[in-house]
C-alpha cells in the first residue's frame, strides 16, 4: 500500500475518534414508575396509630399496653398487610417493640432514655432559640407571650390540662420559629417522645409554677433579642426537666 494513500486515512480515523470523545455520555438513570398521589394505607395508618400513641397517658400505668394487629386492621377497615408496615416503622422511630411470639407493645421510656432524650432536646431548643432572636418577627415572638394570657393565677391549676397542650405548643413553637429547616426535622420525632413525658411531669411537684415563670423569662429574653440569655434560659428549663425526671420519676425505672 501507498504510505502517501494511508496517511489520509489514519488522519481520518483519528478525527472520528476526536469527534466521539467529545460526544457526552448520558447518565445513568434508575427506571421510575409513576407514584399515586395519594396517601397509602400505610401512611394513613402509620399516622393514626402515632397519634394513639402520643394520646395516651403511657407513663400512667406500669402495666403494659399491647396492639393487636388484626383488631387495629378491622377497626381500620384495611388489611392487616399496611397496619404491619405503620408498626415497622413506628418500631424503628422507638414508639413500639415487637415481641416474639407475643405481641407489639408501645414502649415506656426509661429514666435513663428519658434524661438523654430531654439532654439532646435541651441543645436542640436552646440552639432554636437563639436563632430565633436572629431570625424572628416581633409579631412571630409576641405570639409566644399570648399563649399565656389567659393563665393567670389559680387559671393554670384549674385548667391544668390545657396549660399542658400550650406548654407544649410553646415550646414546639420555638423550634419552629427558629427557620431551620435541619433543625426542625431532627427535633420532630424527639419531640413527640418529649411530648408524652411533659404531659406527665406538668402536674408534678411545682412544675407548673416554675414552668410559667421560665417561659415568661424566655418570652421577655427573645423580645429583647437577648441572644445569649434566651438560649441559656431555654437550656436551663429543659436541663430543669432532666433534674425533675432523675429526682423524682421513680415511676419510669
Amino acid at each position: 500500500m501507498n504510505t502517501r494513500d494511508s496517511t489520509p486515512r489514519r488522519d481520518s480515523i483519528r478525527a472520528r475518534g476526536a469527534t466521539a470523545a467529545r460526544l457526552p455520555v448520558a447518565a445513568v438513570q434508575p427506571s421510575l414508575a409513576p407514584i399515586d398521589a395519594a396517601p397509602s394505607f400505610k401512611h394513613k395508618a402509620y399516622a393514626a396509630l402515632k397519634n394513639a400513641i402520643v394520646a395516651m397517658d403511657i407513663y400512667r400505668s406500669r402495666d403494659d399496653i399491647r396492639l393487636d394487629e388484626r383488631k387495629l386492621a378491622q377497626d381500620f377497615g384495611i388489611s392487616r398487610t399496611p397496619v404491619r408496615e405503620a408498626m415497622a416503622q413506628l418500631e424503628s422511630e422507638g414508639f413500639v417493640r415487637s415481641v416474639p411470639r407475643r405481641g407489639i407493645y408501645v414502649v415506656r421510656k426509661t429514666k435513663s432514655e428519658v434524661i438523654e432524650m430531654i439532654n439532646a432536646w435541651a441543645a436542640l431548643e436552646s440552639m432554636a432559640a437563639r436563632l430565633v432572636t436572629q431570625n424572628a418577627t416581633a409579631e412571630e415572638i409576641a405570639a409566644l407571650r399570648k399563649m399565656f394570657t389567659t393563665f393567670e393565677g389559680d387559671e393554670v391549676r384549674a385548667h391544668l390540662d390545657e396549660y399542658s397542650e400550650v406548654n407544649i405548643e410553646f415550646h414546639q413553637t420555638i423550634i419552629k420559629l427558629s427557620g431551620n429547616r435541619v433543625l426542625i426535622e431532627m427535633a420532630e420525632n424527639l419531640f413527640t417522645h418529649m411530648r408524652m413525658i411533659r404531659r406527665k411531669t406538668i402536674v408534678e411537684k411545682d412544675r407548673v409554677d416554675r414552668s410559667i415563670r421560665d417561659h415568661i423569662k424566655i418570652i421577655e429574653a427573645l423580645e429583647a433579642r437577648d441572644t445569649n440569655r434566651a438560649e441559656v434560659l431555654v437550656r436551663d428549663h429543659a436541663l430543669g426537666l432532666a433534674d425533675h425526671v432523675k429526682q423524682y420519676a421513680d415511676y419510669l425505672d
